[in-house]
């Protein structure tokens, strides 16, 4: 079976990593599974690249100037007519709407995955969704949170089935810059965040709760990797709370070596289809702090792998960090479950055999 997947590529983020876990997995299996990049110059698209070619996976590019673009859809359709898959696996809008098109002309069937519950699918937008998904004959929801979602945008509940990521390890590459490097004392109680500096993310709440931290454990350095356009607004609420030196902002790195060092992860997101994030600190054996949003409680166990919070509750991310710095073995034993969680219920292994399942589902 020979499987092109569709995404647009500006860099690496929870979509990308997913399906550099993914394309590789499917290959080892038995399937020809080959990927099309819809890539926007100036961005960190070649990254990914870079990380597909090391792993042997197939792959064609299609230059993405404009959201609307008529030449973009040409060369995709001629892109996946030079292929000649026996299915087309589309990911995230742009690659659901020009996927599609080429679906349509070349007459192969069509898969779709849904990492997150957009906002946006509850406005108009949500009638052009429901018209290009009507062209597929599956559609893969990330979790049961993603899933109920699009039930609820007017998407056909007999097309949705859930097929979670899954993760076995650690990335292999080293951080660019160490948290010695970047600053962290070596006794230093490290609590990290990873993601996006945007509104989803909402780091400023993260932030606040930590200004309490900070005043009761002044030691304490907290970390958040990843860039944004909340980058100002971010760094100047640091200024405000007077917290400079004791909140990191280093940038989008390569993480393994801060989840090795770090003692507590924190996850403060309004909403989140999944959170790969959440597995790769799991896998690290760290204790998480989360909000309780969309897949979130999927993933963590209240009470068990992490703590669970309302979303925007400053003084209980405060008091849920200030309680696990306070009870190291509490924390580590929360870590520990979480690292056989990951192990036992988000495996790859899992996840590639349900996406062959949907797939052997839509070519029948």
């Amino acid at each position: 079976m020979k499987v092109l997947h569709v995404h647009k590529i500006t860099g690496i983020g929870g979509s990308e990593r997913h399906l550099l876990t993914l394309l590789p997995a499917l290959r080892e299996r038995g399937l020809d599974a080959r990927f099309l990049g819809l890539d926007v110059e100036g961005t960190d698209a070649p990254r990914f690249y870079a990380e597909l070619r090391a792993l042997d996976v197939p792959h064609a590019h299609v230059r993405c100037a404009a959201d609307v673009n008529p030449l973009m859809a040409r060369d995709v359709i001629r892109a996946v007519r030079a292929e000649r898959p026996d299915l087309l696996h589309t990911h995230l809008v742009h690659g659901d709407v020009y996927g599609t098109l080429a679906s349509v002309a070349g007459r192969v069937p069509l898969v779709s995955s849904r990492h997150n519950d957009d906002r946006y699918l509850l406005g108009p937008f949500r009638h052009v969704d429901r018209a290009f998904a009507r062209r597929a004959r599956r559609l893969i929801a990330i979790s049961d949170a993603v899933r109920s979602f699009l039930e609820a945008a007017g998407l056909p509940a007999g097309k949705l089935v859930t097929v979670h990521y899954g993760l076995d390890a650690l990335p292999d590459a080293p951080s660019e810059i160490s948290p010695a490097q970047a600053g962290v004392p070596e006794d230093a109680p490290l609590l990290l965040a990873i993601g996006r500096l945007t509104a989803q993310k909402d780091h400023a709440t993260l932030i606040r709760g930590f200004a309490r931290v900070h005043a009761e454990t002044p030691d304490a350095v907290l970390a958040i990797l990843g860039v944004g356009p909340f980058e100002t607004e971010t760094r100047a609420l640091v200024a405000e709370l007077g917290l400079e030196g004791a909140v990191l902002l280093p940038g989008r790195l390569e993480i393994r070596d801060w989840l090795e060092r770090a003692n507590v992860f924190v996850h403060t997101s309004r909403w989140e289809g999944f959170g790969l994030v959440l597995l790769e600190a799991m896998l690290a054996s760290l204790p998480i702090v989360a909000t309780r949003v969309s897949a979130v409680p999927e993933i963590v166990v209240e009470g068990r792998t992490g703590r669970l919070l309302e979303p925007g509750d400053a003084e209980g991310v405060a008091t849920a960090l200030l309680g696990l710095l306070d009870d190291p073995g509490a924390a580590r034993a929360l870590g520990r479950a979480g690292l056989e969680r990951a192990r036992t219920e988000f495996s790859v292994e899992t996840m590639a055999q349900k996406t062959i399942e949907v797939y052997r589902g839509a070519l029948r």
